[in-house]
């Protein structure tokens, strides 16, 4: 995966914001990857489009980009991002408490306005070491990924000598601190035993949870074997409610929402749409391609990227940090490119 940085910058065309608008409307993320870095390697990370710590295990000269923003280059970018109309802003890595600057981004977010939401997703293990600053971040959300429910599905997956309790006390900490609290796991064959366990954890704690089926990427190909269908939880969460209902507009993959005992339970399935956009009707990696564009990527190298398959279409955003009343136009221009497949 190269670095390159595409220097798309300039004034959008008269329509150059129409695009943009559209794809916030549609419920478009703004993902914040504060750091590349992580400590545990699970074997499916995409890393947001960046280099995957399994990856720098195996080949130590592949390297993540180095990074160049600090926490006043993250915040200008976001204010300006936020102010042109996305609205849900996700932080994310690796793991962004890992960053040595994610106290600093943290607690000092812009715009906060009733329609803006912040949401930090993590793997859990390190809230609790970060519970003397954490409650101050003016977070809405906190999500944990939690793709295990043993220490030996822990280590199958994550590549770590960890307790899987250390994600759980994570978890309980997080509950303690913020007032949403939410869980994501990944299906696939090391987890298929647990994926009931990690719902009935859920339950009794009555926290929303997600189930998601694999997205392939370039750097979990060779193990793509391991992905499930949801079929299997399908069944199950219909033998606990028969509140169930489809949701398959606005961006990214549709989900199946069921709710029980007042517990929403997603489960994103790759049959039930995507929204791809003018720059995928030529992509050679559609056939691969299960989500489209879903979310705008901010790197810590200042990059901005639409596709998270595509490193080559990254909006280098570094030289406009002096005159960042600039920012937005260039995001419009770059998103309506993106749309209208003129990259």
């Amino acid at each position: 995966m190269t670095s390159q940085l595409i220097p798309r910058i300039g004034p959008p065309p008269a329509h150059g914001w129409t695009a943009l608008r559209n794809f916030a409307h549609l419920g478009g993320q703004f993902r914040v990857s504060l750091t590349p870095k992580c400590n545990v390697a699970c074997w499916f990370c995409h890393n947001e489009g960046d280099v995957p710590p399994p990856l720098t295990r195996i080949n130590r000269s592949a390297r993540p980009r180095s990074g160049e923003l600090d926490a006043d280059g993250f915040i200008t970018i976001m204010r300006e991002v936020i102010g042109a109309g996305l609205r849900r802003v996700y932080f994310t890595g690796g793991d962004p408490l890992l960053s040595p600057i994610a106290h600093d981004v943290l607690t000092r977010l812009p715009v906060r306005e009733p329609d803006v939401s912040y949401t930090l997703i993590t793997n859990g293990t390190l809230i609790r070491a970060n519970e003397d600053w954490l409650p101050y971040a003016d977070l809405d959300k906190v999500k944990v990924s939690l793709h295990y429910f043993s220490d030996d599905t822990f280590r199958a997956i994550a590549g770590t000598r960890m307790s899987v309790d250390v994600v759980l006390d994570g978890i309980d900490a997080a509950r303690g601190m913020f007032p949403a609290v939410e869980l994501n796991t990944l299906m696939q064959k090391e987890n298929e035993h647990e994926l009931t366990r990690i719902l009935d954890f859920a339950l009794d704690r009555r926290m929303p949870v997600q189930f998601i089926e694999l997205v392939e990427t370039e750097h979990n190909t060779s193990r793509k074997s391991s992905a499930i269908s949801a079929d299997g939880i399908i069944r199950h969460l219909r033998t606990l409610t028969r509140d169930e209902r489809v949701e398959a507009y606005g961006v990214g993959q549709g989900r199946r929402i069921f709710t029980v005992d007042d517990v929403e339970i997603d489960v994103i399935q790759r049959d039930l749409g995507r929204h791809h956009v003018g720059q995928c009707g030529t992509c050679p990696l559609r056939p691969k391609c299960i989500e489209g564009f879903w979310a705008l990527r901010l790197d810590h190298a200042g990059g901005l990227q639409p596709c998270l398959l595509r490193d080559d279409l990254r909006l280098n955003l570094l030289p406009l940090l002096d005159t960042p009343e600039k920012i937005p136009d260039a995001v419009a221009a770059h998103v309506a490119a993106f749309t209208e497949g003129t990259l």
